[in-house]
C-alpha cells in the first residue's frame, strides 16, 4: 500500500496548498486533496498553486459533498447542468494535480432500500464523464449519502461498471456496519481508503492512539485485492502536534511492511 494522508486532516488549522507542503514533510507516500470551495475547484487554482502540489503524489481529489454534487442526481436538465459545469472544473483541475481518482460522496440523503435504478443511471453518467480526462468516480461509504449501508455498492456496480469504490473507516463506523461488511461488498473494486482510528471513548483519533486492530484491517483490504493509497483522514482537532502524523504515517507502514 502507500500510506499517505488527505489535506483535510489539516482543515481549518491550514489552506490545502499549504497542508500539502506539510505532508511532504511527515514522509507519507501519497496525499488526497481535499477542496471545499468553489474558488478551488477551478483549474486557475491549481495552476497557480502548481508548485506547491508538485513533488508528491496526488492520489485522488475530494470535493465538498454539499457544493454540487448533489445536483448530479436531479430530475431537472437545468439543475444538473449546474452540477456538471462544477464537475468540469473540479476534472481539469484533477488533470493539472495529476490526480486519477475522485473520492465521490453523490448525493445527500439516504437511498432506499432497492431504489437504485435511477441512482445508477445518474453515477453511470458522472463515471463516463469523469473518464474522459482520466479520472475514476471512487464511490465513499457515507451514513448520510448515496452509500449509505453494505449491500448497496454491489447493485450500483452491476449497473455502473466503471464504478470504483472509497473505503472510510469512520463513516463505517458511524453507519452502525462493521467494516468487514462494507470491504466486502467493495471486493475487487476498492481504489482508495480513508483511514482514521477511535478511542475507548469513542472519540476519532490518528492510526495507533485508538483501539483499532489495523493489522487485521490491513489483511482484509489485502485479501479484497486492495494494494493502493490508503491515507490519514481525520479533522484539525483530533490530534495536537503535527508531529503525530509523522508517528501515525511511520505506524502503518511498519504493519504494511510486515504484511508484505
Amino acid at each position: 500500500m502507500k500510506i499517505g494522508i488527505s489535506t483535510a486532516s489539516f482543515f481549518p488549522r491550514e489552506e490545502c496548498e499549504n497542508a500539502i507542503e506539510k505532508i511532504k514533510e511527515l514522509g507519507a507516500d501519497c496525499a488526497e486533496v481535499f477542496l471545499g470551495t468553489f474558488y478551488e475547484y477551478r483549474p486557475e487554482f491549481a495552476k497557480a498553486h502548481r508548485e506547491a502540489f508538485g513533488g508528491i503524489e496526488i492520489s485522488a481529489v475530494h470535493a465538498l459533498s454539499g457544493n454540487f454534487e448533489p445536483q448530479l442526481f436531479s430530475s431537472s436538465r437545468r439543475v444538473r447542468g449546474d452540477g456538471f459545469y462544477w464537475l468540469d472544473q473540479l476534472m481539469r483541475s484533477a488533470q493539472i494535480l495529476g490526480a486519477h481518482k475522485y473520492t465521490f460522496h453523490g448525493y445527500i440523503a439516504r437511498c432506499a432500500s432497492g431504489n437504485t435504478d435511477a441512482e445508477a443511471e445518474y453515477l453511470a453518467e458522472v463515471c463516463e464523464f469523469c473518464a474522459r480526462y482520466g479520472v475514476d468516480v471512487c464511490l465513499e461509504n457515507v451514513s448520510w449519502c448515496t452509500y449509505n449501508r453494505p449491500g448497496l455498492f454491489a447493485e450500483f456496480k452491476k449497473r455502473c461498471p466503471r464504478l470504483a469504490a472509497a473505503l472510510d473507516l469512520k463513516q463505517a463506523r458511524r453507519s452502525g456496519y462493521p467494516v468487514g461488511m462494507y470491504i466486502e461488498d467493495m471486493r475487487g473494486a476498492i481504489s482508495h481508503v480513508h483511514l482514521s482510528d477511535v478511542g475507548q471513548n469513542g472519540k476519532m483519533c490518528l492510526p495507533g492512539k485508538g483501539i483499532y486492530n489495523f493489522e487485521e484491517i490491513f489483511r482484509r483490504l489485502k485479501g479484497a485485492g486492495f494494494d493502493g493509497p490508503a491515507v490519514i483522514e481525520v479533522y484539525g482537532g483530533d490530534y495536537g502536534q503535527y508531529s503525530e502524523l509523522k508517528t501515525s504515517v511511520e505506524y502503518l507502514k511498519e504493519i504494511d511492511y510486515k504484511l508484505k
